[in-house]
C-alpha cells in the first residue's frame, strides 16, 4: 500500500471509531441513566475515551503526513509512533482507573446490579468494539501503521471492560467479588497492551535492526549484481514511516578504485530501492 493508501486509511479508521464510538457511548449512557448502573455508566466514559484517541490518532496521521521541509530532511512519519504513545498513555490511564476502581470495591465488598436493558446494551457494545479492533488490526496490517494497532487495542479493552460487565450482569448474584476481581484481571491486561505498544514504538523511534529476511533477500539481490562475496554487514534500519532508511557496509577489493567503489555501491543502492522501496546508504570498506 502506497503512502497515500497509507494515510487515507488512517483517516478512515480513525473517524469511523469517532462516529461509532460517540453513538456507542450515548447509547451506554442512556442504558445507565435507565437501570442506575454505576458500572454501566463507568464503561460508557470508557468509550468515550476511545473517541479522544481516535481523534488522536486523526491528528497524528494528518501530521506524520506532511512532506520533509528544510527543519525535518526525513520527513514527519514519525509522528506516528509518537502518536502511539500518547494512546499507550490514555491506556495507562484508563488501565489505573480500572485497578483503583476494583480493588476499592473489592474491600468494600460492594455487590453491582444491573437490569435487562444493560445486558443488552452490553452485548451490542462487546459486539461492535470487536468488529471495530479488528478493522483497526487489518488496517494495520495492510499498512504498517503502529498507531492504528495501538488504537485497535484500545477497542479492544472496551470490549473487554464491557464482558466484565456483562459477567457481574450474568453471576453479580451468586458471587458478589466477581466484577471486582475481572475488573483487576482487565487492568492488568490493558498494562499488558500498553507496554507492547510502547515497546513497539520505541525500538521504532530508537532504530531497529533489520529481520533476517529482510538481510537474506538483499544479500542475494547484491549477489546478482556482484558474483563474488561482499561480506555484507552492518545492517541498521530507520523507519520514517512514509519511508525507509537502510544504512550497512560492504567489503572490495583494495585495489579497486575510488570511482569503482562508488559506482558499485550506488548500483546496489538502486537495486534496494528497486526491488524493496527502502532507501540504502553503503559505506565501503577494503576487503583484508
Amino acid at each position: 500500500m502506497n503512502t497515500v493508501d497509507t494515510i487515507k486509511a488512517g483517516y478512515i479508521a480513525g473517524i469511523v471509531s469517532v462516529i461509532t464510538n460517540s453513538a456507542l457511548f450515548a447509547l451506554k449512557l442512556w442504558a445507565a441513566l435507565m437501570t442506575g448502573s454505576i458500572a454501566l455508566a463507568a464503561d460508557a466514559w470508557h468509550t468515550l475515551s476511545d473517541s479522544i484517541s481516535s481523534i488522536i490518532l486523526v491528528v497524528g496521521v494528518k501530521l506524520s503526513s506532511k512532506k520533509a521541509d528544510k527543519e525535518h530532511p526525513f520527513g514527519h512519519g514519525r509522528w506516528e509512533q509518537i502518536t502511539s504513545l500518547f494512546i499507550a498513555f490514555l491506556l495507562g490511564l484508563i488501565a489505573f482507573d480500572f485497578l483503583k476502581k476494583a480493588i476499592i470495591q473489592f474491600t468494600n465488598r460492594e455487590a453491582v446490579q444491573f437490569g435487562t436493558t444493560a445486558v443488552v446494551i452490553t452485548i451490542i457494545s462487546i459486539i461492535v468494539k470487536e468488529l471495530l479492533a479488528q478493522y483497526a488490526f487489518y488496517i494495520s496490517r495492510k499498512t504498517g501503521n503502529l498507531s492504528i494497532k495501538a488504537d485497535g487495542w484500545h477497542h479492544r479493552t472496551d470490549a473487554l471492560s464491557s464482558i466484565a460487565v456483562l459477567a457481574g450482569i450474568l453471576f453479580a448474584n451468586r458471587f458478589w467479588w466477581i466484577d471486582s476481581v475481572l475488573g483487576i484481571i482487565i487492568a492488568l491486561m490493558l498494562f499488558y497492551a500498553m507496554y507492547e505498544i510502547i515497546q513497539e514504538a520505541i525500538t521504532k523511534l530508537l532504530g531497529e535492526e533489520p529481520g533476517q529476511d529482510l538481510i537474506a533477500g538483499i544479500t542475494e539481490e547484491v549477489k546478482n549484481i556482484y558474483p563474488h562475496d561482499l561480506q555484507l554487514h552492518h545492517f541498521h534500519i530507520h523507519n520514517y514511516v512514509v519511508h525507509k532508511e537502510l544504512t550497512l557496509h560492504i567489503r572490495l577489493d583494495k585495489n579497486k578504485s575510488i570511482e569503482q567503489g562508488h559506482t558499485l555501491a550506488t548500483d546496489i543502492e538502486k537495486r534496494i530501492q528497486e526491488q524493496f522501496g527502502i532507501i540504502a546508504t553503503i559505506h565501503v570498506e577494503p576487503l583484508q
